[in-house]
């Protein structure tokens, strides 16, 4: 059998064929041209911004202030200088809350956000964790302007996949709208800086290029999601930048906008981004969320029957109305639940009490006020007054008068923190306390200083 050709069945066909190859036609090119990284950039650029710093210093000239007494009415002032960086950021809700490093902004007088589009505003650094490298700016939005931003999406903390592909966006070096690609390099890195005191474990390592200018800028995956929050690069090597983790990230923000932070009420549970909703990723235990039921894991619904899906508003119900007793409602295997949390305020629980209870010392705040009052040449820190006989601290040879300045080698911040340490610790632990007390010779008043560890009772 023989198959007979006809050309007007295939002339239409051989001549479509002839020019594509020309490049006369090209259906779905710009379906080719978008990339996963193009869309995963579409979606997130406009959330990025660029942000310029100054920061005001006095200059003093040592030489000059010698002779300050003897040439005092013509002596200089201290000349002020104006010094500038930059760095990036991404918005995290729409109401102009954007999130950075902390060292981008820690010392600035003055800070200024630039988007893609070109507009420009001033911000605040409204709240920080230098220990994450993170920090919290609140943009100001000029009465009758459009006071909402598009925000980036948040990625999940479990779904990291090690060699994915992932894109840096930022400023470097003033390049704003700046893109790079490369992979997730590691989950797990460990990468302090200098002269910086961080507590982030698993850094994520990447060699998409990072810059400086590219600090506080996102990580995204293909989705387009935040996954990290770039932040260095290894000066010694090539294609190696760290970003911190969004588990981090989370967890910086929980603390930001938790009740304990804002208002001093002690809540006991955080909570983090997941998808379009939060979820409960802590619970204290014996926390009054421990205690009304609520469990780590718990999705969050509503609080006090509006719907929730982001910080601010969980900030927002939780802690913007004088009632003490929320009600949160929760989905938990597979049914819905309205459980009424009642907050505590912090000082009435976390106390001078629960550090006498536990170490057998009684403590007061070392203010100025205090300090110059006793004639001690410094302030700060949690003066020991009274030590219980046969107590840990009396055992460990801890004398009244002494000054706490650290625990197991970290700051105290308050005497809230200082009570609510001690009491999550269980019996028989031990925990160091750094001291420093004054010894007054005459005239001659000599300091010393000290590590003691006592067990908790």
């Amino acid at each position: 059998m023989f198959m007979i050709f006809r050309p007007s069945k295939y002339l239409n066909f051989i001549v479509l064929i002839g020019l594509l190859a020309l490049g006369e036609i090209a259906p779905g090119a710009d379906n080719i041209r978008k990339t996963p990284v193009v869309q995963a950039v579409s979606k997130t650029l406009s959330s990025v911004v660029n942000i310029r710093t100054e920061t005001v210093v006095e200059v003093r000239d040592p030489f000059t202030e010698l002779f300050q007494d003897f040439w005092n009415p013509y002596y200089r002032q201290p000349r002020q200088d104006v010094r500038r960086s930059l760095g990036s950021g991404v918005v995290i809700h729409a109401e102009g809350y954007v999130l950075t490093n902390d060292h981008v902004v820690r010392r600035a007088t003055k800070i200024r956000i630039k988007f893609a589009d070109g507009r420009e505003f001033e911000a605040d650094r409204v709240a920080y964790d230098q220990r994450s490298d993170l920090a919290l700016l609140k943009i100001k939005v000029p009465k009758g302007l459009d006071n909402k931003f598009q925000t980036i999406r948040f990625g999940r903390d479990s779904d990291l996949l090690l060699g994915e592909t992932v894109i840096a966006l930022g400023n470097p070096f003033g390049l704003g709208g700046s893109v790079s690609q490369g992979i997730l390099s590691s989950r797990d890195r460990q990468a302090p800086r200098e002269r910086e005191i961080l507590d982030i474990e698993n850094w994520l390592q990447t060699d998409a290029a990072i810059n400086p200018g590219n600090s506080g800028g996102p990580l995204i995956n293909l989705n387009g999601e935040l996954i990290g929050i770039n932040v260095a690069v290894h000066r010694k090597g090539q294609g190696i930048g760290f970003a911190i983790p969004i588990a981090r990230v989370q967890e910086s923000l929980g603390e930001f906008f938790a009740p304990e932070q804002l208002r001093g009420l002690w809540f006991g549970a955080r909570v983090k981004i997941e998808g379009n909703s939060l979820r409960l990723s802590r619970v204290e235990p014996n926390s009054p969320a421990a205690q009304a039921g609520l469990r780590t894991g718990d999705k969050v619904v509503q609080v006090n029957e509006r719907d929730v899906t982001d910080f601010v508003g969980w900030a927002r119900e939780i802690c913007g109305r004088e009632l003490k007793t929320v009600r949160i409602k929760i989905f938990r295997g597979g049914r819905f639940l309205s459980v009424p949390v009642t907050l505590l305020a912090e000082e009435k629980v976390f106390n001078s009490e629960v550090i006498q209870e536990r170490l057998g010392i009684t403590v007061r705040t070392l203010t100025q006020n205090l300090a110059e009052q006793l004639g001690m040449s410094f302030y700060g820190g949690y003066l020991i007054t009274k030590v219980e006989k046969q107590s840990p601290a009396d055992r460990a040879g801890i004398e009244s008068g002494g000054v706490i300045q650290r625990i197991d080698g970290q700051q105290l911040e308050s005497l809230v923190a200082f009570a609510k340490d001690i009491l999550s610790r269980r019996t028989g632990d031990l925990v160091q306390l750094s001291l420093v007390w004054e010894i007054r010779r005459g005239v001659f008043l000599q300091r010393q200083s000290g590590e003691v560890k006592v067990k908790i009772r």
